[in-house]
């Protein structure tokens, strides 16, 4: 399993004095990145192919409460992976410096081409590097079906709407 440490910082702390939920966002992007740039998809590759990693969706789950003083450790595994590997689904896990299991965070993402804005497929040699993570217990291939499986859609309003 990947893991990336971290020490909290008085900035990672909201309000209550425990670890913000903006914390947790950065500790993940911090963590996925890394697990990249060490299995070549650093910033030179994706320059190379023209591909850059979305989010559409991290649905986290907290557990307790952590404090500053102590660090963290935040784990990384493949959750789904389409055939073409265009999207992408992790599962993150935050441990405290004892081992016990903090938050956990389901993470759906999808590769675009930087150049036209469009989804795109992974080139064979970066699918052969995501496709050699280690999985988690119910790992799937998705499908486009799987990005819209909690049914939300954009809802534009009218601009005129924003007129005191």
């Amino acid at each position: 399993m990947y893991f990336k440490e971290f020490d909290i910082r008085w900035s990672d702390l909201d309000a209550n004095r425990h670890l913000a939920n903006t914390a947790y966002i950065n500790f993940m992007s911090h963590t996925r990145m890394g697990f990249l740039m060490e299995n070549g998809f650093g910033q030179k590759e994706l320059v190379q192919n023209n591909l850059g990693p979305v989010v559409f969706y991290e649905h986290i789950y907290y557990f307790r409460e952590v404090f500053a003083g102590k660090p963290v450790r935040v784990s990384l595994q493949l959750k789904g992976l389409s055939e073409d590997g265009m999207y992408f689904e992790f599962v993150h896990n935050f441990y405290d410096h004892k081992g016990r299991n903090f938050a956990s965070c389901e993470m759906m993402g999808a590769w675009i081409d930087l150049e036209t804005r469009k989804l795109t497929a992974l080139p064979e040699d970066f699918y052969r590097n995501f496709d050699n993570m280690e999985r988690s217990d119910d790992f799937k291939v998705l499908t486009k079906e799987d990005t819209r499986r909690f049914g939300k859609r954009p809802n534009d309003i009218d601009p005129a709407m924003f007129k005191s």
